[in-house]
């Protein structure tokens, strides 16, 4: 049995607090907004390169996960000692029965169909035998198809097959984009990502589906321009790489490129513009664009 408590604290100092709490002998903190589904809530997010415009939110909402058998009390006390005058006050408290949470977490991963593709993960059979599985668990690295923006990219691979073309996958995360384009017939497949995590990830994910890619560092890639290069990371990024993107699509080849938000897409498509590769705006999904264009 487990024990679900709940606190409120300063925003400020709720950082070194989950931290101290979970050096104390708390099995997991969760902090989110304590003003949040109200008037007051207020999102933090930024994007590489770019702070967020606020740090922290004013007040913290603090969910604790104890083994039933902890001193609820001292661990409060141990944690909030140096950071407050006083543990903060309990303002909730349940019992967590005993769950397969293993299996709860797997339910929220079915197999999901994208066109001729289906994502499967390792513990489902694939709903189609003859259907064009991408085999692929959540782990590490950012791509399952459940976002938005790796199913815009999967869609247009889906709808463009690049059966004998050459295809990179720039910030490749797992390497669904790149698994997906050999998947359907690409002669050669390259990926890259700056995180050495991720890289691992996509090797791995190449291996369980059985195909050929060179997955390196961006350093390390071929120098020959490729037919397709797919990139779905974020709007200021994908700015920032521009001329970089531009560059590694040979003439005639197509630029895809996810990661945008609808408002974000003209600003976007005018930095390419300036780089000498015109995008349209492919497709709109929940509020993220899919940007495609030729090099001349």
């Amino acid at each position: 049995m487990l024990r679900e408590v709940v606190l409120q604290v300063d925003g400020a100092r709720v950082e070194a607090f989950a931290d101290a709490l979970v050096a104390a002998g708390a099995l997991a903190v969760s902090v989110d907004d304590a003003d949040a589904h109200s008037a007051a809530e207020r999102p933090l997010y930024g994007e590489p390169g770019i702070e967020p415009a606020h740090i922290g939110w004013p007040a913290s909402r603090v969910v604790v996960l104890l083994d039933a058998s902890t001193d609820c009390t001292r661990l409060l006390g141990a944690a909030a000692a140096g950071l407050f005058d006083a543990p903060p006050p309990v303002l909730a408290m349940r019992a967590v029965e005993d769950a397969d949470w293993v299996r709860l977490t797997q339910t929220q991963f079915p197999p999901l169909r994208i066109g001729r593709l289906w994502v499967v993960p390792s513990w489902h059979q694939p709903p189609e035998p003859e259907a064009i599985v991408i085999r692929l668990d959540p782990g590490v690295a950012f791509g399952t198809g459940t976002h938005p923006t790796t199913r815009l990219c999967l869609q247009w691979l889906d709808q463009n097959p690049p059966a004998g073309r050459r295809v990179l996958d720039y910030g490749c995360g797992s390497g669904i984009l790149a698994i997906a384009a050999a998947k359907l017939g690409a002669a050669y497949v390259a990926a890259t990502d700056i995180d050495p995590q991720a890289l691992a990830a996509a090797r791995a994910n190449a291996a369980a589906n059985a195909v050929a890619g060179d997955y390196t560092a961006p350093e390390l890639l071929p120098a020959a321009p490729f037919d397709v290069v797919l990139a779905n990371i974020l709007a200021n990024p994908l700015k920032l790489l521009a001329p970089l993107l531009v560059a590694r699509v040979a003439p005639g080849g197509t630029l895809v490129l996810a990661g945008v938000l609808e408002r974000q897409a003209d600003e976007v498509i005018d930095v390419y513009t300036r780089a000498q590769l015109a995008l349209d705006i492919w497709r709109v999904e929940e509020g993220w664009a899919c940007l495609a264009g030729r090099r001349s």
